[in-house]
């Protein structure tokens, strides 16, 4: 018989519990754009590969967020992988009121009228194929049908609340 780990003193679950065990999950950083009135986009932690037959992605959004309204009604949105060069950008893009599309911003309009950001490390089109209600927010899962892979500079990671670049 092996002893086991002090697993510490667990506590029930809650919003405060999941918040605080992400915390210590580093997470790429994505910025999620779609058009709808205008620009809208917001910075995504939650962005995953679901599948390479056919190729999705999902992420989450949350339903009171002020991007949902045009997410909601995008047949297409863009994902965009940040560099450790733009934590600035990833902050915009997830702080509450902040003018996302404004001088500081650098984007243009790409296929199918996603608004795209220049200078990630990589981008890509998706035509959305499902939104799934979870809690208070939605998973969405779309299929990449454009995109380029090629930028420059190393990823953005998120973890204990910050943006952080990779260590060599």
């Amino acid at each position: 018989m092996t002893a086991s780990p002090d697993l510490g003193t667990p506590t029930t679950a809650s919003p405060e519990l999941l918040r605080s065990v992400f915390r210590r999950h580093a997470a790429g950083v994505a910025v999620i754009t779609a058009y709808g009135s205008g620009p809208v986009g917001f910075t995504a932690t939650s962005l995953t590969s679901v599948a390479a037959e056919p190729p999705l992605v999902s992420f989450g959004i949350g339903t009171g967020a002020s991007s949902w309204p045009a997410v909601a009604a995008a047949e297409h949105i863009g994902v965009h992988i940040l560099g450790e060069h733009q934590r600035e950008l990833a902050a915009t893009f997830a702080r509450s009121g902040a003018d996302r599309f404004g001088p500081a911003t650098s984007w243009r309009t790409g296929p199918e009228g996603v608004p795209l950001l220049d200078g990630v490390l990589a981008w890509m089109v998706c035509k959305v194929v499902a939104r799934i209600p979870a809690g208070d927010h939605r998973l969405v899962v779309a299929q990449p049908v454009v995109g380029d892979p090629a930028g420059p500079g190393r990823p953005l990671l998120y973890h204990q609340g910050r943006f952080n670049a990779l260590r060599d």
